[in-house]
């Protein structure tokens, strides 16, 4: 019988620093003698990061929150087929920097789109599968704003004003504390230290519980 595979997936709005701590996630899980993929969304997969390329463009047209919605789920779908479902089957840890908790938070919560139908599209790609563990990044938006415009350029999302941004914080923390034992809550303002400290904590504690079941 194949070993059944691990999905955690890392959550958080711009700026909260997921990109540093999906490298550190990776090397906690390889030094637990794991063998993570690391993956992404929208993206994953080559025709989902093209997806992902048109969700991101600036453009002067005005995007339906609809269409955007459509499009993530469009993009989750193959991310799904191509590649997450192909790796928890084959046993594999597989690691995705958001998911969609982040399709709640932004489309749902800061777009004002029916959480319902977001529910919906959620049953009818994904049907059983969920995250096994999301780790919230959790962050000021004026702190994580801050972030944002030191590194530069910003896509279509980043550019959205600090109200859109409050209600994604408000969506995921939200999302948290509907499912708290899926979650769990980083304090994205400590010293990077104490915040890899915290998710190996949280790493260890998941590991160990998934062990005695």
């Amino acid at each position: 019988m194949t070993k059944k595979g691990v999905f955690i997936t890392l959550e958080g709005s711009e700026g909260v620093g997921k990109s540093t701590n999906l490298a550190f996630i990776e090397q906690w899980l390889k030094q637990a003698g794991h063998d993570p993929i690391l993956t992404r969304e929208p993206g994953g997969t080559p025709m989902a990061e093209e997806i992902r390329a048109l969700l991101l463009q600036k453009r002067e047209e005005l995007v339906s929150e609809k269409a955007e919605l459509l499009l993530m789920f469009a993009a989750r779908a193959q991310h799904l087929d191509q590649k997450i479902l192909p790796a928890l089957a084959s046993g594999r840890c597989l690691v995705s920097d958001r998911f969609t908790d982040a399709t709640y938070a932004y489309q749902g919560y800061a777009r004002g789109l029916n959480l319902s139908w977001i529910t919906q599209l959620e049953l009818l790609v994904q049907q059983a599968v969920r995250p096994d563990l999301t780790i919230l990044l959790d962050l000021s938006v004026e702190v994580a704003m801050s972030r944002v415009q030191r590194r530069g350029e910003t896509d279509r999302f980043e550019q959205e004003k600090t109200e859109f941004f409050q209600r994604v914080r408000q969506g995921y923390l939200a999302r948290a504390q509907a499912e708290p034992d899926r979650f769990a809550i980083i304090d994205a303002s400590q010293p990077l230290e104490a915040v890899q400290s915290d998710i190996g904590h949280v790493l260890a504690d998941f590991f160990l519980k998934r062990a005695s079941i």
